[in-house]
């Protein structure tokens, strides 16, 4: 089983707002986006992490009755480090054989480009699964089991990004031309260029 996790927990600075809650068009936010993306990967386990604007945020996956699982990162301002472990604390269960970990400024990733990564990870067990274009490497990202532990001693100066370096490989490189893949979202400029629309400070 593949439980996935959407991280957002953080303060959004550079945006002035909560980034999961903006608009994506067609009535949808950044999170219902990317669990619609998720869900008709065949991904229907998912846990969003919450911290910053957690009232504001849960007040809002329940009106829009999001089928997605609450974490909460009391500690959300140690960093995102802090919001992988509060995840991997609720979802580590038996059974479970990977983490999907997204965030929630790439809310463009197209649902054939996570089935793409899970179907990968399927038949390869390669511990790090990703969507790769050239040198550039995007999300969600599958961490296999066996990468727990690592996660959970992993040093919260450098985060868990030395540890997922460590472990590709081109068993878990997925090449894509999805540009959703690589697009994040975290300025009101970056999000005026590919939503049409301005946001108001």
């Amino acid at each position: 089983m593949i439980r996935a996790v959407i991280l957002a927990a953080g303060l959004s600075s550079r945006m002035g707002r909560s980034k999961a809650l903006l608009d994506a068009g067609n009535g949808e936010t950044f999170l219902g986006r990317i669990v619609r993306a998720l869900n008709a990967a065949g991904i229907t386990d998912v846990s969003v992490v919450v911290g910053h604007d957690r009232d504001v945020m849960s007040e809002a996956i329940r009106r829009d009755r999001l089928p997605v699982g609450i974490v909460v990162n009391d500690r959300y301002m140690d960093g995102q480090q802090s919001s992988v472990l509060a995840a991997l604390d609720a979802i580590d269960r038996p059974g479970v054989t990977a983490m999907m970990l997204t965030l929630v400024d790439v809310p463009l990733v197209s649902s054939a480009t996570v089935r793409a990564v899970v179907d990968r990870y399927q038949e390869t067990r390669a511990p790090i699964v990703r969507p790769v274009r050239g040198h550039d490497h995007g999300h969600p990202i599958v961490i296999d089991r066996s990468l727990f532990e690592a996660l959970r001693h992993s040093d919260p100066a450098t985060g868990i990004k030395p540890i997922v370096r460590a472990h590709v490989s081109p068993a878990g490189d997925v090449e894509t031309s999805d540009e959703g893949a690589f697009v994040d979202v975290d300025t009101p400029e970056r999000y005026a260029q590919l939503f049409g629309r301005r946001l108001e400070r």
